[in-house]
């Protein structure tokens, strides 16, 4: 199996309003592929109890079948859509890291 983390930082421009919707329009989209996407476990994405001392926003934690489900999950249309409406658009920074576990 396979750990695929990602850390996003969200545009300092927002509102606190705006981080706030983009937070949770991020949570569901990604949550939401588990089934859809073939390979994809579990994904959690952590939105809420940022402690002050964080230098991120929003923490994506998701476990695969294998290194070839995390290359399909990168492709599939689905999680390419949310990614690309939800996430990239309201992000400046990312951080990855993948692992066997």
């Amino acid at each position: 199996m396979v750990k695929h983390i990602i850390i996003w930082t969200l545009n300092p421009d927002l509102t606190e309003a705006e981080k706030a919707t983009v937070k949770a329009g991020i949570k569901e989209g990604l949550e939401g592929l588990v089934g859809k996407v073939p390979g994809l476990i579990s994904v959690n994405v952590q939105i809420s109890g940022r402690l002050a001392s964080s230098n991120a926003d929003v923490m994506l934690d998701s476990t695969l079948e294998s290194e070839e489900a995390l290359k399909g999950y990168a492709v599939h249309p689905d999680h390419v859509a949310v990614a690309n409406t939800k996430v990239r658009p309201y992000t400046v920074q990312r951080a990855c890291l993948d692992f066997e576990i």
